[in-house]
């Protein structure tokens, strides 16, 4: 999995980028009128239900934009919040304030949807041994925050890219010339660049289930578009020999059934890729 030090870059490029992206030669809007002395306060007002995320995003956020922002949180990531609440006061120069808000606010209502659905999530699965987890579908050059926002509802990271886990999908296997021959071909490939990255394969089938079981070295299958009944099939055929994980059209409908298949882990793009942001404003105190 990435590291923490890994992490932190990425959201430090993230950080820089979108200012760039957002800023620009200069925030003329600000500097038009607000003079360059002039200070101020402001507040992170919730005007929505949910669980809050990227309080410390935001932090990391005016430490760039201008060190000298001094920030007073009063709520914290994970915690539920309600409309009216105040989740933090942010002061200082004032321009500095308006150059940050916009990414700010952007990252902290998505966060906090992505957070919010993964609690539901979370909250469905308990009782059961499974897990839910994120997928690669994510918005691009974002991701490590919308990531983030899965831990913060209680959710698992799946691989972070494709450089940290082997991951054998149904191109991968058809390219290569079956499930047999991309495990092989898989393992070989780790051992000759002297790689440790766990290997995940997919089945669409109980046959290739079955046949996924002949190569030794797999982490977890992956179990895609499977019915209740071949799910229940495939665990109790994979057993213990590696872990399980049901995917493809996984909502907040169908969870709990998959749960009590007893497969190790459920994988939802929809954490991610179909939230509402929730509602929050930056403002003048």
């Amino acid at each position: 999995m990435i590291s923490e030090k890994q992490l932190a870059e990425e959201i430090r490029i993230l950080i820089e980028n979108a200012i760039r992206e957002d800023v620009g030669e200069g925030d003329h809007s600000s500097l038009a009128c607000i003079p360059e002395y002039a200070v101020g306060k402001a507040k992170l007002l919730v005007k929505d239900m949910g669980i809050l995320a990227g309080v410390e995003f935001a932090k990391q956020v005016f430490n760039h934009v201008d060190p000298s922002l001094e920030v007073e949180t009063l709520m914290k990531d994970g915690d539920t919040m309600t409309h009216g609440d105040i989740a933090f006061y942010v002061s200082g120069s004032s321009q500095s304030i308006l150059k940050a808000e916009r990414l700010v606010l952007n990252a902290m209502q998505r966060m906090s949807a992505i957070a919010t659905k993964t609690q539901k999530f979370s909250r469905l699965l308990e009782g059961f041994k499974t897990q839910i987890l994120d997928t690669r579908k994510t918005t691009p050059g974002f991701r490590a925050l919308e990531k983030q926002a899965v831990k913060i509802g209680g959710g698992e990271n799946h691989r972070f890219a494709l450089y940290d886990m082997i991951m054998l999908k149904d191109n991968h296997i058809d390219f290569a010339g079956g499930i047999s021959k991309a495990i092989q071909k898989t393992l070989k490939y780790l051992e000759h660049k002297n790689l440790d990255l766990k290997i995940v394969v997919e089945a669409r089938s109980i046959s290739e289930v079955q046949e996924i079981l002949k190569s030794e070295g797999v982490y977890r299958i992956l179990l895609d578009n499977f019915s209740y009944e071949d799910t229940r099939e495939a665990v109790n055929i994979i057993g213990s020999k590696c872990l399980t994980e049901s995917s493809g059209g996984i909502t907040l409908e169908n969870a709990k059934n998959y749960a009590e298949c007893g497969v190790d882990y459920i994988s939802s793009g929809a954490l991610i890729h179909s939230v509402h942001n929730l509602d929050l404003s930056l403002k003048a105190v």
